[in-house]
């Protein structure tokens, strides 16, 4: 059992931080009050294989596993978690349903663009009355004139203003349940496809959120992704892929909260010494720390897993569960580490701890994270 990166993986985590530090850093304040995604940076993600991070090179992928994806997302999140978001959701969601259940032709003219990094993929699962019970779902698609016509609307959409390619969730047989949802892959030039709002949000405000609504929209049959009543099944596959992203996420939100706080602590000085030197910050600290760490080790055990080809999903739903809670939990303690500064913007510690909370809600709640993980270990 190796506990450490290898030579590679340390060079890749390097880069990332590196490139962080230089391009993301000094815009976060900004891009957070104004909202925008850095689509103008695209050209640069697609040159550290940020566009398809875990496909084959011979999609365009940057041929990784989901050790190196887990580094890459906790660097990113560590400086900017709304960018890690969008890249995520871009990697595990989009492009990760088209690899899990496209065939060659699908993944040779929509996956191959969105590995090399082309242009941003969006996800389309939840909607206004659909969440947590994603099988109550009402978007439909019907069969016609040798495609597919779809209705209905999706939000919390992410990448959704910005997608060219997206992945939709549709009804197409209502009476089978979840056995009969299906998935299909939308381009958003085509006729009855529509943003049709973009949300105003507490946390990831870089991150592009919005609603997707189709008004006959009409996909070919070749965009059916595998067969018709698969598409819940696939999403469930997808989703224990996008809880390690989710998990590395949070490390790296409460990784950056933990660093601003240490640094702060040994510059702050109160009763003529810095509070580093005061045993209740020391003991803050320390917790801080070891949960980040703890974290850290249940999001690796489930990236190596996957790596092994091991079905996770007790795993990726442990680290996306306890990770997500520590991040909020690590980002509230550095706040009060602040004190006063930590309620002002001047300081990063209130935009990781806004950032944090979507981790406990976004690809299953806690609460669906605890089913999960009941579900499997009672498995007879």
């Amino acid at each position: 059992m190796d506990f450490e990166l290898n030579e590679e993986q340390q060079q890749i985590k390097h880069s990332i931080r590196e490139f962080a530090e230089a391009e993301l850093r000094p815009n976060v304040l900004e891009w957070d009050e104004s909202q925008h995604f850095p689509i103008e940076l695209l050209p640069e993600f697609a040159r550290l294989g940020l566009g398809g991070v875990l496909f084959p090179e011979a999609y365009g992928g940057a041929g990784m596993g989901y050790v190196e994806y887990a580094t890459i997302i906790e660097e990113l999140a560590r400086v900017d978690p709304s960018i890690a978001l969008s890249i995520a959701a871009h990697n595990s969601l989009c492009g990760g349903h088209i690899y899990i259940g496209g065939n060659e032709a699908q993944k040779q003219r929509y996956l191959t663009p969105l590995a090399r990094g082309e242009y941003l993929g969006a996800w389309g699962l939840t909607e206004p009355s659909s969440g947590s019970d994603a099988s109550s779902m009402r978007t439909s698609a019907v069969k016609k004139n040798g495609g597919w016509v779809l209705n209905g609307s999706k939000n919390f959409i992410t990448n959704a203003s910005l997608a060219r390619t997206t992945v939709a969730l549709a009804i197409t047989d209502r009476a089978a349940g979840s056995h009969g949802i299906s998935a299909f892959i939308v381009d958003s030039a085509v006729k009855g496809f529509s943003i049709a709002k973009k949300e105003n949000k507490l946390g990831m405000r870089a991150s592009d959120t919005a609603s997707i609504a189709f008004d006959d929209c009409h996909v070919p049959d070749e965009n059916l992704i595998g067969e018709a009543g698969q598409g819940f099944i696939q999403a469930m596959r997808v989703l224990d892929g996008g809880r390690v992203s989710i998990a590395a996420l949070a490390v790296g939100t409460a990784q950056g909260a933990y660093e601003a706080s240490v640094r702060y602590a040994k510059e702050r000085f109160q009763f003529g010494k810095p509070i580093s030197e005061f045993q209740a910050i020391q003991f803050k600290l320390a917790d801080m720390a070891t949960q980040i760490d703890a974290a850290r080790l249940l999001t690796y055990r489930a990236a190596a897993l996957k790596d092994a080809g091991k079905v996770t999903t007790r795993e990726s739903s442990m680290a996306k569960l306890y990770a997500s809670e520590v991040s909020v939990r690590v980002s509230e303690e550095a706040i009060q580490i602040h004190g006063g500064y930590g309620f002002i913007k001047d300081y990063p510690v209130e935009k990781y701890w806004r950032d944090s909370k979507l981790l406990t809600i976004g690809e299953g709640t806690s609460e669906v994270q605890r089913v999960v993980i009941a579900r499997q270990l009672l498995k007879s």
